[in-house]
């Protein structure tokens, strides 16, 4: 019985069989009832839209999504794993809109609202399928078959119940307030919606004059870049503490604050007839600049005084419109000011505003401005470029406007908030008291309806005349209220409803329907049907265990979950959260579906791999909140902020070369000799329990078992990132150094219990690292894993059949050797230096070299280097290998002051300090490189100065033959200098080198004897004849045979023309 023979790596060939595996044996389902009777680990999955397809950022969070719940699976949990729909709100509705060519809400209703919304139930689920397809291709498992939809009547039902119970708590409540209003969609925004679309703008910025009552020609000054609000002008503000100026301004004299004289008068400053408080001016009247409401010149246009008024911009006095602005708003109201807003849902001037009605409002600037030039009153027109609030789905510009809105009140519970996020892990940890715990100490009132067709209708039946209100919160209740059967509760089927109230009165549905964000918000109760089905849901399922989206959803869902988890049971809502960064274009532009900056995600899995692509972005800063600049390879490209050329940090293509084809190639190696061996892993020694003899093996099972450890760690700290690179460096220190000083145990070992040890171990160490990696790369370590357990596997063992089946690997104390794995540490520290120094030298390390020097001052590192000296000679192919810990004896060194760390403490003295460290001798830097403090004396006569190796700058100057480097604690010296002997021995290894390289073009198997013919210059021949037993063994040449090799190729050694044959031998 013999494995299978590991084909040649392309990894999304291989990922596709392992997909129809997965698909055909119906893996997943599997993994599920496996551990069905076990502890639950709940996971909330936040529902996207399904009106676009997927990108970057859902498959980012869908990894990270995966990776957890396959982690806690195979640490014995039971993970339900439910994909959501987010059906209703603004997106879908401008995609029909789009579709329909409709571009207001009036051809909205002209249209049918019954007729737009059966619109867009029927393009929710446009992309469904390419959603599947592309979850499914990156690896995720997840179950659609019993996904939730927020538009599905059970899933509304429960937002009704969240409501009413909100209701009930007297935490809803209806308002005319200032909110940020988008005209293109005619509904108010949330703020937290408003701080998702702020984009650079430019407005007209303009100071105006207004004319005080009753003074001749005095006029008080303001600024404003929202010339669309002068109409409905009722005040000007002031700060009662700032000093203003009337100056003159030729025939006229203009009030402004004294600080902003410069920005009016930059040339000449003017005249100053006198100088006061603020104060002095409240209460003066002036005359309206625009004459749309004349009703109102006897209770309004005067001057009052308001606490945000600075001198920082503008003329010091602020404009104010109580209809449009928060702080308008409130100081008008606080003085008495009528409140105006002569807008139309659209943003268009009512008629009230005569000359501009039926027109945009920021349509109407440029007229505004050029009627206050003509009637004398516009002083100054600037352009300002500012972040402005735009729509986060159709970017239009947002007003500022009063508008009747539903609220929860969150002011009122935002100590229960604050307190539910304090038991809150969050990944970084900084978002807990940092972006998101002060976005909570800051929470406003939460604007929860929309003035839309397409949500769940605010279950809220009244009449305005005589205030009756009924509220809703099941369809039981109405049914039983209207005597109507109801089937579906989307507005263009309750709207109709019509309920009897007290004294004749008439209860008629309210018009909007809910956010978007509270029916996601709803989610974890919504899902299930709570509190109508799955009545114990809440008391097992909340807080869910682990949750995952984007940096936006801080004030997205996120922040609604954490609102209705306190108002609802005063529990935090998640126990954990990942919270990702975003994914750039690789120049630091956003991505743009419109620029095509970025490659497709299908075209990148399907050129290198999902486990490619999972690993490079879950080993990356954006599993930690980070933005990530996305690199399909290494190239240079202009960065988009700085304009530089700049090169393009490892990629998707380096993470399969440098993790994922190693690691295969490992794989690869192990199922070539085993076959040819016809090793059976059923007789494998249980290396698990039972040290081997080689340290080599024993090292790579500690090391083993660090990684696990750390792994565990890692994933029980929900550090992604770290596990990732601790999956990483693991494949380096198989690849690079266990497997490669291990390969001729496994070719041509005289020790057969050598080489079944050697044989067990990696078969032990494969299977164990595919269990631990197999949440973060679940196809390649699927295909690894069954081709080493599938053949042997027996009857009962159900974990052979897939990597997934299994438990998460145990960390075993028994395999642990610290010593060991700092030992071989330090040698891999050591080798590294080594053959750092010979590419510097340009030296190959099929050059053998007379000497090295290991060099520390720390006993123990000393000692650790001494026990692995012979390693260190082979590795770095050199004659000898000492150790010391004085490198005087190889270097001359000399030091550099820290001027950055010592210039804030000597400040002055800083010079003479940088005189007395330069001087210091050996011995001097010898103490501080043992962490010593030395005491120095300065030219300056004064106090002397302690110094430790933080201050100063080491410095090692090679002599000449010698190279010299260094790392931490440790010192390698190598000696270049070559003599005759060196050189030869170097030749005839180049010789095995060339060699080697036609065995595998002849395409020979490994255990293939064959014979050498070749025709060389003397320098070749003398070194064949030296190292000929040497050659031999190496390419298992039976004989070498200097003879004509005419028709072959010439090939040239160290600058040597020679040629050579090979011929199989036969039998």
């Amino acid at each position: 019985m013999h494995f299978e023979p590991v084909r040649k790596a392309d990894f999304p060939t291989e990922e596709q069989r392992v997909l129809a595996f997965w698909r055909e044996q119906d893996i997943f389902a599997k993994t599920m009832a496996a551990r069905s009777g076990g502890p639950e680990f709940v996971f909330y999955d936040g529902p996207p839209f399904a009106t676009g397809l997927p990108h970057y950022g859902h498959l980012l969070a869908g990894a990270i999504k995966d990776v957890i719940p396959r982690y806690q699976t195979m640490q014995g949990k039971f993970v339900d794993r439910v994909f959501g729909w987010d059906c209703h709100g603004l997106p879908v509705e401008n995609e029909m809109e789009k579709e329909l060519q409709i571009n207001s809400k009036h051809e909205i209703e002209s249209y049918g609202v019954d007729r737009f919304n059966e619109a867009c139930r029927g393009i929710v689920l446009k992309y469904t399928s390419e959603w599947e397809q592309v979850v499914e291709r990156m690896g995720r498992w997840v179950d659609f078959d019993r996904g939730y939809r927020t538009m599905d009547l059970s899933y509304m039902e429960s937002i009704w119940w969240v409501f009413k119970q909100l209701w009930d708590k007297d935490l809803i409540y209806e308002g005319d307030k200032i909110m940020w209003y988008c005209p293109r969609c005619a509904t108010p925004l949330s703020n937290f919606e408003v701080n998702q679309g702020y984009r650079d703008t430019k407005d007209p910025a303009i100071t105006v004059r207004f004319k005080l009552n009753g003074s001749g020609n005095r006029y008080i000054i303001a600024w404003t870049t929202t010339p669309w609000t002068l109409p409905a002008n009722f005040a000007l503000a002031v700060g009662e503490d700032i000093d203003y100026v009337e100056v003159e301004d030729g025939d006229d004299t203009l009030i402004l604050a004294e600080a902003r004289m410069g920005a009016y008068y930059p040339k000449e400053p003017p005249t100053v007839i006198r100088t006061f408080k603020g104060a002095e001016l409240v209460g003066t009247s002036y005359a309206p600049i625009l004459p749309f409401f004349p009703q109102h010149r006897e209770d309004a246009y005067r001057v009052i005084a308001a606490d945000f008024v600075t001198t920082g911009d503008g003329a010091g006095v602020v404009h104010i419109a109580p209809g449009f602005g928060e702080d308008d708003n409130r100081v008008g109201k606080e003085n008495g000011l009528p409140v105006h807003c002569p807008l139309d849902d659209e943003g268009r001037y009512t008629a009230v505003v005569h000359d501009f009605a039926g027109r945009f409002v920021k349509d109407c600037d440029a007229d505004i401005i050029q009627r206050l030039r003509e009637e004398g009153s516009l002083v100054r027109k600037t352009t300002v470029s500012h972040s402005y609030p735009h729509c986060w789905r159709c970017e239009a510009p947002l007003l500022n406007r009063s508008i009747p809105t539903w609220f929860v009140r969150v002011e009122k519970i935002k100590d229960r908030m604050v307190a539910a996020n304090q038991q809150i892990q969050w990944v970084p940890g900084h978002l807990k008291d940092g972006r998101f715990g002060k976005w909570l100490e800051n929470a406003r009132d939460w604007a929860i309806s929309r003035n839309r067709y397409w949500g769940c209708p605010l279950p809220i039946w009244h009449d305005r005349e005589s205030g009756q209100i009924e509220v809703f919160g099941s369809v039981a209740e109405l049914e039983a209220r209207s005597g109507q059967t109801i089937t579906d509760i989307h507005k263009h089927f309750v709207d109709p409803i019509e309920l009897p109230g007290t004294d004749g009165v008439t209860l008629r549905r309210v018009p909007q329907v809910l956010d978007c964000w509270f029916e996601s918000g709803s989610m974890p109760y919504a899902q299930k049907h709570y509190p109508f089905e799955n009545e114990g849901w809440v008391e097992d399922h909340l807080p869910a265990d682990f949750i995952a989206e984007g940096l936006d959803q801080t004030r997205g869902w996120f922040y609604t979950l954490v609102v209705l988890g306190a108002a609802l049971f005063d529990r935090p809502p998640f126990r954990n959260v990942i919270v990702n960064g975003l994914i750039l274009a690789e120049d630091g532009a956003k991505m743009s579906k419109r620029l095509r900056n970025y490659p497709d995600p299908m075209e990148i899995m399907n050129k290198y791999g999902a486990d490619a692509m999972r690993l490079y972005l879950l080993s990356s800063q954006v599993v930690r909140g980070e933005n990530l600049r996305f690199s399909e390879k290494r190239h240079m490209v202009t960065d988009q902020a700085t304009g530089k050329e700049i090169q393009t940090p490892d990629g998707v293509q380096e993470t399969m070369r440098a993790v994922l084809l190693p690691l295969w190639n490992s794989y690869s190696f192990f199922i070539t000799y085993a076959n040819v061996d016809g090793w059976d892993p059923r007789s494998a020694l249980d290396v698990a329990n039972s040290a081997p003899k080689a340290d080599l093996d024993r090292w790579i099972l500690a090391r083993l078992n660090s990684m696990v450890t750390q792994v565990t760690d890692r994933l029980d700290a929900y550090d992604l990132q770290g596990a990732g690179l601790s999956f990483s460096g693991f494949v380096g220190d198989l690849t690079n150094w266990y497997i490669r000083r291990s390969r001729r145990r496994f070719w041509k070992s005289q020790d057969d219990s050598d080489k079944h040890e050697a044989y067990s171990t990696l078969y032990h160490v494969l299977v164990t690292f595919c269990q631990a990696a197999a949440p973060l790369t679940p196809f390649m370590t699927e295909t690894i894993y069954r081709n080493l357990r599938r053949p042997f596997m027996t009857a009962g063992e159900s974990d052979a059949e897939s990597v997934h089946l299994c438990d998460f690997p145990k960390p075993n104390p028994a395999l642990a050797d610290e010593t060991l794995e700092r030992r071989m540490g330090r040698a891999i520290t050591a080798v590294s230096l080594g053959r750092f120094l010979r590419t510097q030298a340009t030296i190959k390390v099929r050059q053998p070299l007379a000497e090295s020097v290991l060099l520390s001052l720390d006993p123990e590192t000393r000692a650790d280097l001494e026990a692995i000296r012979p390693l260190v000679a082979e590795e770095l192919n050199v004659k000898s290998v000492r150790v010391d810990a004085n490198e005087a004896t190889l270097v001359d060194l000399s030091a550099k002051a820290n001027f950055k760390r010592l210039g804030k403490r000597l400040q002055k003295r800083m010079k003479h300090a940088a005189g007395a460290i330069a001087g210091l001798d050996d011995t001097a830097l010898t103490q501080l490189q043992l962490g010593e403090t030395l005491t120095i004396e300065l030219a300056d006569g004064g106090d002397a100065v302690e110094i430790t190796i933080e201050d100063v700058e080491i410095r090692r100057t090679e002599r000449e033959g010698i190279a010299v480097a260094n790392e931490g604690d440790i010192t390698v010296a190598l000696d270049l200098q070559l003599d005759d002997g060196l050189v030869r021995e170097g030749l005839a290894r180049e010789i095995v080198n060339r060699l080697q390289g036609m065995r595998k073009d002849a395409g020979l198997q490994v255990d293939d004897r064959i014979v050498v013919c070749y025709e060389a210059p003397a320098a070749i021949s003398t070194a064949i004849e030296q190292y000929g037993t040497y050659i031999s063994d190496e390419v298992l040449a039976t004989s070498l045979r200097s003879e004509p090799t005419s028709g072959v190729d010439i090939v040239d050694i160290n600058g040597h023309a020679c040629t050579f044959a090979i011929v199989k031998e036969a039998g």
